[in-house]
């Protein structure tokens, strides 16, 4: 009987990697099948799905002894991916799938999990797939039907989204009896985020609204402290609503890492809006940064081109907030593992709030604080240096008094603050020739576009003796300046600019 091989994939992280499928058939007295090439339990167990699938979609396999051979031999292979293939393979080798000689098998990467009435049940990563076809030079995916959307996205690859095992030997058999789904550009439009809370609805808060503002335009980390109900978290998710719509080419980012996730929703094809990720403070650091036995991403990276918001700040553990250093420095997390190491994006905006004192009253003018000196040492000593110096906007929020309740008087609504902070970010995308915000320029960038003049520095240099700034501290100062003369359509940096900027740390 012939050697079939046909063309899968593995998903390591947020990358797809090629795996072919090897099977080898011969006839015998006695039915057997043996899977190897470093196959998990859940590939182990699809042997039992693919034999049923076959028989109720109509396939006879007769009596014989399958070999199924998973190459490389030293990749792990893991998951429901390759029941597709594997049911493919056992047909082409027991001659009930013919390719015409014009098909060449080689040319489909072909995934897909099989329900035990042989129709396809929806895998993770279908864009992540796409795009390794695409790469390889493939003329075609064949995958579930609840993915073809997704997949079409790369239009360079023809995409056949299958419902049963019948159609997608169909495919293979007279790929011109079966249309591939077609790429619709409305898939590819990324849309505004929908503010959760409008600006407008929040009263009084001035000073942390401007800061807010000023964060969305430059892309800057900010921390708000204040007492309990003086609506810290509310500005939280109404921030999402000044941020400016997705690139397509963000949106493809976020989209293949919520998809390897498999966090899309039915029927969504694109993550068209900036993603807001506000994670409990119980979790981990691996659900944070990423991690596992398998390594997959995690909340940080799930917001990414988005908001993280960490409610709560120091009700996190230490060790957990002592992980986000690095993914917010470098915009990027490195998981070790014995057998390699995955890379995650981590771009995103972190938003974190608090109290300024464990009751929460500290300098409150109505309410007596309660707690000790070494309280609130314990507590705000949770949140290292390292950690405050990573966020660039430091904003005290006052309790909102009963006059600022009651007035009527309506203030800007997140309609026309975002129309500010998109003009601000054009002039940085103008500035830097990409969809690069102030925050996120190397220390050479930030020498060439953000420079000051000696009043300037000098005024910096007094900040520096009076507030024992850091280094890493300074650079943000400037960064965030740059932002502010944006807002003010400014070329330069003036001294306002840098007094505002001081000000916000």
């Amino acid at each position: 009987m012939p050697l079939s091989r046909f063309h899968c994939v593995s998903l390591i992280g947020l990358e797809a990697l090629p795996v072919e499928v090897e099977v080898d058939v011969t006839y015998t007295e006695k039915f057997s099948i043996v899977i190897v090439g470093l196959p998990d339990a859940a590939v182990r167990e699809s042997k039992d799905r693919v034999l049923t699938a076959v028989k109720n979609a109509g396939f006879t396999l007769g009596t014989m002894h399958c070999t199924i051979n998973l190459a490389p031999g030293d990749l792990k292979k893991e998951g429901v991916l390759y029941d597709l293939p594997i049911a493919i393979g056992l047909l082409h080798s027991s001659h009930q799938l013919k390719t015409p000689p014009n098909v060449n098998p080689s040319d489909f990467l072909i995934v897909g999990e099989l329900a035990l009435s042989g129709e396809l049940r929806p895998v993770a990563g279908g864009l992540a797939i796409a795009m390794l076809a695409r790469e390889q030079k493939k003329k075609g995916v064949i995958l579930p039907i609840q993915n073809a959307e997704e997949a079409a996205l790369v239009k360079e690859v023809a995409v056949y989204g299958v419902r049963h095992l019948r159609d997608a030997v169909k495919v293979l058999e007279n790929s011109n009896l079966v249309r591939p789904t077609a790429w619709n550009p409305q898939n590819t439009t990324p849309a505004q985020s929908p503010a959760l809370v409008d600006f407008t609805d929040i009263k009084g808060q001035a000073h942390a609204k401007r800061a807010l503002e000023i964060a969305a335009a430059g892309g800057h980390n900010v921390i708000l402290s204040g007492p309990p109900g003086c609506g810290k978290t509310l500005m939280a998710k109404a921030l999402i609503g000044i941020m400016p719509p997705l690139t397509l080419e963000e949106a493809l980012e976020v989209t293949k890492i919520h998809s390897v996730a498999g966090l899309l929703a039915e029927g969504q094809s694109l993550v068209k809006q900036r993603p807001f990720r506000s994670p409990h403070h119980t979790i981990s650091y691996a659900g944070l940064i990423g991690g596992g036995s398998h390594p997959r991403p995690g909340e940080v990276s799930l917001a990414h081109h988005g908001i993280l918001f960490l409610d709560e700040l120091p009700e996190f553990s230490r060790s957990v907030l002592e992980v986000l250093r690095q993914p917010l420095e470098d915009r990027q997390v490195t998981i070790s593992r014995a057998n390699g190491s995955l890379t995650f994006p981590t771009s995103v905006m972190c938003i974190a709030a608090m109290n300024p004192c464990p009751c929460g009253y500290l300098g409150h003018p109505d309410k007596q604080c309660k707690d000790s000196a070494l309280q609130i040492e314990r507590y705000r000593g949770k949140i290292s240096g390292p950690l405050w110096d990573r966020l660039d906007i430091r904003v005290d929020v006052p309790p909102v008094r009963y006059q600022e309740l009651a007035d009527q008087a309506e203030s800007e609504s997140s309609l026309v603050i975002r129309q500010r902070v998109e003009q601000a970010r054009e002039w940085q995308h103008r500035r830097y020739g990409s969809a690069k915000t102030n925050a996120q320029l190397s220390t050479g960038e930030l020498k060439k576009f953000c420079t000051l003049d000696n009043r300037g520095w000098a005024r910096l240099q007094t900040a520096i003796d009076a507030m024992g700034l850091s280094a890493r501290a300074c650079d943000r100062i400037i960064r965030v300046s740059r932002t502010i003369a944006d807002l003010s359509f400014s070329e330069n940096i003036e001294e306002n600019h840098l007094l505002e900027a001081l000000n916000l740390r």
